[in-house]
């Protein structure tokens, strides 16, 4: 006799989790399907929506733009310290589980969509950048704080969406030590 097959819905789960996250990485969100997400896994495609409601929900989930918890808790540790973190995080780890690219930048292959465009804004300026503000002194502090949001963020499409040849076959070390200096000059109040 026969018995049905259970099925493990914490794995099955999981194992959609990683699937809709190699193919947002891949695809981005207009170009990744609840179908293919659900073939890349073997189960029928309802399942997507019984575990995670809509495709978007399973986005929000799948792909978030997590900044190291902690990373700026200290308010002795100098901002270079914390860039370099980051330069380490967004731009050289290889983020398997994203098709090698850090989260922040598979948000950006969809940012044509106005909430993952607000959710990008939230998690980065809202997040770690506003702590930078605080953190400056002088004027020009939230765009200061923007600039080496940018510098890193720019850094990590360049190396991974463009594969731009110097900064690909960089060394974190080498990049670390040219970054220190542009975030350290842009640490300094500006001059009166």
């Amino acid at each position: 006799m026969n018995r049905p097959r259970t099925r493990d819905k914490a794995a099955t789960r999981a194992a959609l989790l990683d699937a809709a996250r190699m193919r947002f990485a891949q695809h981005g969100y207009d170009g990744t399907g609840v179908r293919e997400i659900a073939g890349d896994v073997g189960v029928d495609p309802a399942l997507v929506f019984r575990y995670f409601g809509s495709k978007d929900a399973l986005y929000a989930e799948a792909v978030q733009a997590e900044i190291p918890a902690g990373l700026g808790a200290d308010r002795r540790r100098p901002l270079t310290h914390i860039t370099d973190a980051l330069l380490h995080d967004v731009v050289f780890a290889d983020w398997d589980q994203f098709d090698g690219e850090h989260p922040l930048l598979v948000m950006l292959r969809s940012s044509g969509r106005p909430v993952i465009r607000d959710r990008l804004r939230e998690q980065i300026c809202a997040g770690y950048l506003a702590d930078f503000a605080e953190r400056l002194e002088g004027e020009d502090a939230a765009l200061r704080a923007e600039l080496m949001g940018a510098l890193l963020l720019g850094m990590g499409v360049m190396r991974s969406l463009v594969g731009s040849p110097a900064l690909s076959e960089a060394t974190f070390e080498q990049t670390r030590v040219l970054v220190a200096r542009l975030v350290a000059t842009l640490t300094e109040p500006p001059p009166d």
